[in-house]
């Protein structure tokens, strides 16, 4: 997880979350987005050697260094009252951070040009770590490496069940935990389960367990 002070980069094709203490909501968040046209100008001017980077995490730890904090100062004067930069100077700032990157961390490449798809992979164990991002059946499709009617098609003779049921069953299993286990607030947890919404996770909780998670914490402590 990145915190305040922190640098790293966020992989693609991976899920993961920020740190969503008060202390990062309070942090300014300064994002560089390296997408795949500008990465290939950047390989085909600089051809940087090609490495094959070891670990499958989502978040990728930057070295503690000077360069980097300094070429984030540097930005100051560039950005606009809206917080935005004029896109010629973003391409030049964003080439010269990528320059530090690799020169700090040459094995980067292996992450920055690595231009494929996700292969067909385990949905089961995938599902089982992953059930908790709000994210659409296309994505967890695509990142499984298949096309939505094939993620359905094995998500059903995996689990016996629609993605769909699986995830809402499996997600309000854990908040039943983390309440009645652990003692946590229903506000706590919702969005870290995938639920937008406080109403809509009491609304299926109760459907589900036959009370609101708030009955839940008071029948606990009686």
């Amino acid at each position: 997880m990145l915190k305040p002070g922190e640098y790293g980069i966020v992989r693609k094709n991976r899920l993961g979350r920020l740190d969503s203490s008060k202390d990062n909501h309070r942090a300014e968040k300064i994002i560089f987005v390296f997408d795949e046209p500008f990465l290939k100008i950047f390989q085909e001017k600089y051809k940087p050697a090609l490495t094959k980077f070891k670990s499958d995490e989502p978040f990728i730890a930057i070295k503690d260094n000077e360069l980097i904090p300094n070429i984030i100062r540097s930005l100051t004067p560039y950005f606009n009252g809206q917080g935005q930069m004029d896109k010629a100077f973003f391409d030049v700032k964003r080439e010269e951070l990528l320059l530090i990157l690799l020169q700090l961390q040459p094995e980067l490449s292996g992450v920055f040009f690595d231009y494929g798809i996700p292969g067909k992979i385990d949905l089961e164990a995938f599902m089982e770590r992953n059930y908790k991002f709000n994210v659409s059946l296309n994505r967890f499709a695509y990142l499984t490496g298949r096309s939505l009617s094939a993620f359905k098609r094995d998500f059903k003779i995996i689990f016996n069940e629609t993605p769909n049921r699986w995830l809402v069953q499996k997600r309000l299993q854990a908040a039943y935990f983390l309440i009645r286990s652990k003692q946590q607030k229903p506000s706590e947890i919702y969005q870290e389960l995938g639920f937008e919404a406080l109403s809509h996770f009491s609304f299926a909780f109760k459907k589900r367990f036959g009370l609101t998670p708030t009955a839940l914490i008071e029948q606990k402590n009686s």
